[in-house]
């Protein structure tokens, strides 16, 4: 009886333990989210599903061009690519991203700029010309969609917090027809 008992303990012991696991996975490290709609295109297809690492800023800096979770409002997460980090200064001239003064190319965007038929597919302008700052602030990110002509992002809604950030993300598992890493 003894012998059942301290099983049974085990048993329960075992299963606290691995569930604890999940939450400080779940709550601290990584995240699942989906992709809810067409900014991302053609980089991330509407009901994407993927990881997001939450704490790849908490050990690191963020990179131009990481696509990010953030929290846009209390309802809604917004899945976008960091185009300018503190201190930069963003324009888009003829389709072209200008930091700093310095031409970036955007390999993601080839294909939709290759059946873009009347005009650009991002809009020119200027970091001031959108905010009224010169140059994208101290712990704040300019964020954008890669369907430029149909995102909501930075130019629309300002610069990202970082206190704002869940954390990048670069796996897609599901579809598993889609699956690979989306930066």
């Amino acid at each position: 009886m003894a012998r059942g008992k301290n099983e049974f303990f085990e048993w329960i012991k075992a299963i606290a333990i691995a569930v604890l696991l999940a939450v400080v996975i779940r709550y601290f490290l990584f995240a699942p989210i989906v992709v809810d709609g067409l900014s991302m295109m053609p980089t991330l297809h509407d009901q994407n599903r993927m990881i997001v690492n939450k704490f790849s800023y908490k050990i690191g800096d963020p990179d131009r061009f990481d696509i990010i979770v953030f929290h846009a409002d209390e309802q809604k997460d917004y899945i976008k690519r960091i185009i300018g980090l503190p201190g930069d200064h963003i324009e888009y001239r003829d389709d072209v991203l200008y930091v700093n003064g310095k031409p970036y190319e955007e390999p993601y965007l080839d294909e939709y700029k290759k059946e873009v038929i009347d005009g650009n597919l991002t809009e020119d302008f200027t970091l001031e010309g959108l905010t009224g700052e010169g140059e994208v602030p101290e712990g704040h990110l300019f964020v954008m969609g890669d369907n430029r002509r149909y995102s909501k992002d930075s130019r629309q809604i300002g610069f990202v917090s970082m206190d704002q950030v869940l954390g990048k993300t670069s796996l897609v598992y599901w579809p598993l027809s889609e699956a690979r890493l989306s930066n």
